[in-house]
C-alpha cells in the first residue's frame, strides 16, 4: 500500500491525505481546491501553476522539503522553454506528491477571481499634494558668470518659488538637454519634504500626476490610484498577500521567521514583488505607465510594515513587543526594490505602538475619534483588529488577536470572498435558509436564481455569511447561548444532522456545488475570534471607565460588509443602537489616501499617535475574564438589554450532558 503524504493548500488552508505519486492537480480538485486547467492535465495551458513552499510550518505541523514534489520534469522543461514558468513555479498536473508538502495556489491560476473588498471610500480631502509641478525659466549659461546648470536652476527655483532644490544624478544626467530643448525654460516635478527634484520636461509641462495609496494586509493588498492634483481615484485594484503561505496570522509568520533563518527576507521579497505586480496591474488599468507615479503611501500593521522595510519582525513577538522604527518614514521606491518614476518616493504612516500599527494611525486620521464630542468605538476588523476608543479628551487603542477566521479560514466550508461564496443568509420562522452569493444580486428563493449562478455554482461561505448565519441560526434557536447546535429533534427541523459528537446545520446539498454546512467547529471558531474583538474592545471600556458606548464604527475591507444587527446579536462588539453602528469602508486606505493627496496631514497624524494611549491585551489579566465571558452569544453576563428589546433570543438549551462551563483555551497576543 503506498505512503500517504499531509497536502495543505494555500490560501485556503484545504488540506490532505494523498498518496505517492498523485499529481497536485489531482490532490486539488479531490479537495476542492480552486486551481485551474483547461488542457486536462496534459501540460499545455499552463493555467495550474503552484508554488510550493519549503521549510518548516509548525502552524500546520509539516516540515515541506524540495523532496516532497516529483522532480521537474521534460513537459515542464519543454513549456518554460518556450513560453517560460516564472522561478519558482511548478505545473500542477506534472507535479507529483512526494511527502508533506505546502502549495500555494497564486491568484492568476485560481478560477474564481478574488473579490477584493477594500475600496477607496467617498470623503472630501483639501488636495495639498507633497509633488507639485514648479515652471521656471533659468538664467542661460555665461563665460564670465561660471556657474553650473544645476546651480542656476536652483537660483531659479529658489527666486521665483521660494524652494531649496536637490537632485539626483540621473536627474542631472537629463538636466544640459532638457535645458537646452526647452530653450532654458523648463517645468520641475518637485517634491516637498524632501526637497528633491524627480523630473525635469523641457518648456510648459501639465500632464497630470499620479500618487498609489496602498494598505498592506496580512490577507490582501489594496491600492488606490490618485491623481495627484484632483484627488480622483482613477483605478483600484487588490492581491492576495502572498506571504499567507508562510502562516495565515501574524504570530505565524513571525514564528517563521524564528524557524527559518532568512525567512524575513524571504517574507520581504514576496511582499514587494507583489506590490510590484499591483503597481503594473493598476498603471495598466488607467492606461498609464509606472513612470508617471510619483509617490506611494504605505500603511500596514507593524509586521507587515516591518517585512516590507526589511526589517526582523522578531521582537514584536514577544514583549515588550519593540519596534524597531516607529515614526513615519520617507526614503526613494528603488530602495525597497519598487519600479515607478525613477525618483518616486515612498511614505509610511507611523506606527502606534508594538501591535498597533500604521494602518490603526490611518484609521485615526480618517476618523478623526481625537475630534469626536462623542464617544466612538472604531473597530478595524481583520485577522487582527485594531480597536479605537474615545473622543475628543482622551483616545485610547489596543489590538486583537482575532485570527483569520473573520476571513472564511477555519471554517469548514469557508473561503474568501468571490463568485460563488454565500456573503448573506436569512433563516425563516420554518427555519429553512435563503441566501445570496457574492456577486449576485438574486436571493437564492428567487426566480432566475439557479440561472444566474450558472457560472459560478455554489462554492462555500465567506465571513460575513458565517457571521451571519451563525447570528441567524442563534435568532431562530438553532444554536443556544453557549455556541451548541441542536439536533434535528431538539432545534426542530431536519437540517440539523449528527456531525460526529456535535451536529450541523445544512445550508446547501444541490447540483450547484458542494454540501455546505456550518458546524459546532465553525461556531467555535467564530466565538474564539468574535470574543478576542469584543474582549479587547471592553478593555479599553474598563480603562475609561464606562460602561455603553455612543457609537460604534466597523471598518476594514471585511468590516464593510458586515450586517450590524447580526454583529450585535453575535456579541461581536458592545450593546449600541443598531442605527448608531455604521461602516467606515476601508477606513485605513482611506487615511492613506489623505496623506497622500494632503501633505498637512502627515504632521498632523504623527502629532496624534504621540497622544494615543496603548493598551497591551497580551499583559491585561482583565482581557482573559473579558474574553471567557464574550464566548457566549450574545455574551454570558453582559445583559445587551438594547439588542433584546428589538431582537428576542430564544431561551434554548441543548448542552443536556454537563452543566459544567467547557474549558477554553486561552489565545496568545497574534495567535
Amino acid at each position: 500500500m503506498s505512503e500517504k503524504h499531509t497536502v495543505i493548500f494555500t490560501p485556503s488552508g484545504k488540506r490532505g491525505q494523498f498518496a505517492s505519486g498523485t499529481p497536485v492537480l489531482e490532490a486539488a480538485r479531490r479537495l476542492g481546491v480552486d486551481l485551474d486547467s483547461v488542457c486536462g492535465g496534459r501540460g499545455i495551458c499552463s493555467k495550474c501553476q503552484i508554488t510550493p513552499s519549503f521549510g518548516d510550518f509548525p502552524k500546520f505541523g509539516v516540515a515541506s522539503k524540495a523532496a516532497s514534489l516529483s522532480k521537474w520534469n521534460a513537459v515542464e522543461e519543454r513549456y518554460d522553454s518556450i513560453r517560460g514558468l516564472p522561478k519558482g513555479r511548478r505545473l500542477g498536473c506534472q507535479a507529483k506528491i512526494e511527502g508533506d508538502v505546502v502549495i500555494d495556489v497564486p491568484p492568476e491560476s485560481q478560477v474564481h477571481k478574488q473579490v477584493i473588498r477594500k475600496r477607496a471610500e467617498a470623503r472630501d480631502i483639501t488636495i495639498d499634494p507633497s509633488v507639485r509641478l514648479l515652471f521656471v525659466e533659468v538664467e542661460e549659461p555665461d563665460m564670465h558668470k561660471p556657474s553650473g546648470d544645476f546651480e542656476r536652476l536652483q537660483g531659479a527655483l529658489k527666486a521665483e518659488w521660494g524652494v531649496e532644490a536637490r537632485a539626483s544624478l540621473s536627474t542631472l544626467a537629463a538636466l544640459q538637454a532638457t535645458l537646452r530643448k526647452g530653450k532654458w525654460q523648463v517645468t520641475c516635478a518637485y517634491h516637498v519634504p524632501s526637497g528633491q527634484i524627480l523630473q525635469i520636461w523641457p518648456g510648459y509641462h501639465d500632464s497630470p500626476l499620479y500618487g498609489l495609496a496602498v494598505d498592506l494586509g496580512s490577507t490582501t493588498i489594496a491600492a488606490h490610484l490618485c491623481d495627484l492634483a484632483t484627488g480622483e481615484v482613477l483605478a483600484s485594484s487588490g492581491l492576495m498577500n502572498p506571504q499567507i503561505r508562510f502562516g495565515e496570522d501574524l504570530m505565524s509568520r513571525v514564528s517563521y521567521v524564528m524557524m527559518n533563518p532568512g525567512g524575513d527576507v524571504e517574507m520581504t521579497a514576496v511582499v514587494r514583488t507583489a506590490i510590484n505586480d499591483l503597481i503594473g496591474e493598476i498603471a495598466s488599468m488607467a492606461n498609464i505607465t509606472r513612470n508617471d507615479i510619483f509617490e506611494l503611501v504605505l500603511v500596514a500593521n507593524p509586521i507587515m510594515h516591518h517585512l516590507f522595510l526589511g526589517l526582523d519582525p522578531v521582537e514584536l513577538g514577544q514583549a515588550p513587543f519593540a519596534l524597531a522604527v516607529s515614526d513615519s518614514q520617507s526614503f526613494a521606491a528603488r530602495e525597497v526594490g519598487l519600479e515607478m518614476q525613477h525618483n518616486a518616493q515612498i511614505y509610511t504612516l507611523p506606527c502606534i505602538a508594538g501591535h498597533v500599527g500604521a494602518d490603526a494611525a490611518a484609521v485615526a486620521l480618517s476618523e478623526a475619534p481625537n475630534l469626536s464630542e462623542d464617544l466612538v468605538l472604531i473597530v478595524d476588523v481583520g485577522t487582527n483588529a485594531e480597536i479605537l476608543l474615545g473622543n475628543k479628551e482622551r483616545v485610547l487603542a489596543c489590538s486583537s488577536p482575532t485570527g483569520p477566521a473573520f476571513e472564511g479560514a477555519q471554517i469548514s466550508s469557508g473561503q474568501r470572498a468571490a463568485p460563488g461564496a454565500i456573503e448573506h443568509i436569512r433563516i425563516g420562522t420554518d427555519k429553512e435558509p435563503v441566501f445570496k452569493l457574492v456577486g449576485n444580486d438574486r436571493w437564492s428563493n428567487e426566480a432566475g436564481f439557479e440561472q444566474s449562478i450558472a457560472q459560478t455554482g455554489i462554492t462555500g461561505i465567506c465571513g460575513s455569511g458565517i457571521i451571519e448565519a451563525i447570528a441567524e441560526m442563534r435568532m431562530a434557536g438553532i444554536v443556544d447561548a453557549s455556541g451548541l447546535i441542536g439536533s434535528a429533534e431538539q432545534a426542530g427541523t431536519p437540517r440539523c444532522i449528527s456531525d460526529g459528537r456535535t451536529n450541523a446545520y445544512v445550508v446547501y446539498e444541490g447540483g450547484s456545488g458542494p454540501k455546505i454546512t456550518v458546524t459546532n467547529g465553525d461556531i467555535r471558531a467564530i466565538q474564539l475570534a468574535k470574543a478576542a474583538l469584543y474582549a479587547g474592545a471592553r478593555l479599553l471600556m474598563d480603562k475609561l471607565k464606562v460602561d455603553t458606548v455612543d457609537r460604534v464604527v466597523l471598518a476594514g475591507a471585511f468590516g464593510a460588509h458586515i450586517s450590524p444587527k447580526h454583529a450585535m446579536v453575535l456579541g461581536m462588539i458592545p450593546d449600541c443602537p443598531v442605527e448608531q453602528v455604521t461602516s467606515a469602508g476601508n477606513a485605513a486606505g482611506t487615511g492613506a489616501r489623505i496623506a497622500l493627496l494632503n501633505l498637512a496631514s502627515r504632521a498632523e497624524i504623527e502629532a496624534t499617535v504621540r497622544k494615543i494611549e496603548k493598551i497591551e491585551t497580551a499583559i491585561e489579566p482583565k482581557f482573559q475574564e473579558h474574553f471567557v465571558e464574550a464566548t457566549n452569544i450574545p455574551h454570558a453576563t453582559a445583559p445587551f438589554s438594547g439588542l433584546r428589546a428589538t431582537t428576542p433570543l430564544p431561551d434554548v438549551n441543548f448542552n443536556t450532558k454537563s452543566d459544567k462551563p467547557r474549558r477554553r483555551k486561552r489565545r496568545t497576543q497574534l495567535e
